[in-house]
């Protein structure tokens, strides 16, 4: 288990101490420190976390609601193992939902400032903890202004799966890239954000369900 990079991030100025231990082990899982499959054991965190097991406990429970955590009875908790299948349902539902969403943005006149700046985020990241974190933020910017509040809280269901599925993505990437995927990406994001500022909202939504659609198509394609 990782040490003292667990915190890196994450507990910072947080008041409670299980949001804290939630963010820690979430930050932990998106930076790839805690892989696909491996066990969370709740006295190991504690100790690690420097907390006693029931704020784990709760934080394990909270994870598992989101998709980033699997439960069993028998086994414990358990970092969630994602697959193609599941990879592409959660793409689906974003590439549902998220285009119209930013198109609603565009026509309300959404502030995209924010955008801007968790894109640059994005751009001076130490690691793809921090990158994944920023490009949720800024995903989040794409969809916060499309007026409908239960829209909202849905897409912010997804983002935790997404999240999840980028990491499987990353960690299988070749180091001999010349261009990594995250350099791809932020480029498409560049092109969505300008034609929101634009504000050619069909033309926002259109670079967005192909952001969304390609990036399954180059990690997650069906099998043949």
């Amino acid at each position: 288990m990782g040490g003292p990079a667990f915190l890196t991030g994450a507990a910072g100025a947080l008041p409670s101490r299980t949001v804290a231990v939630l963010e820690a082990i979430k930050h932990a899982i998106l930076a790839g420190e805690l892989r696909p499959g491996q066990a969370l054991v709740e006295t190991d965190l504690a100790e690690v976390l420097g907390v006693s097991k029931t704020p784990v406990r709760e934080a394990l429970k909270t994870l598992a609601g989101a998709g980033l955590v699997t439960m069993n009875p028998y086994k414990g908790a358990a970092v969630r193992v994602v697959d193609g299948e599941q990879a592409r349902h959660v793409y689906d539902a974003r590439l549902l939902l998220e285009p119209e969403a930013l198109a609603r943005a565009v026509a309300g006149g959404h502030d995209w400032r924010p955008a801007h700046q968790a894109l640059a985020r994005a751009d001076s990241a130490r690691d793809q903890a921090e990158r994944s974190l920023a490009n949720r933020a800024f995903h989040r910017e794409l969809y916060a202004g499309c007026g409908n509040p239960l829209l909202v809280r849905m897409l912010d269901d997804l983002r935790d799966q997404t999240a999840l599925v980028s990491v499987a993505a990353w960690r299988h990437e070749p180091d001999w890239l010349a261009h990594p995927s995250w350099e791809h990406e932020a480029a498409e994001h560049r092109a969505v954000l300008q034609a929101a500022e634009d504000g050619d909202a069909q033309r926002a939504a259109a670079l967005l369900r192909g952001h969304i659609t390609s990036f399954v198509a180059r990690n997650f394609p069906e099998p043949a």
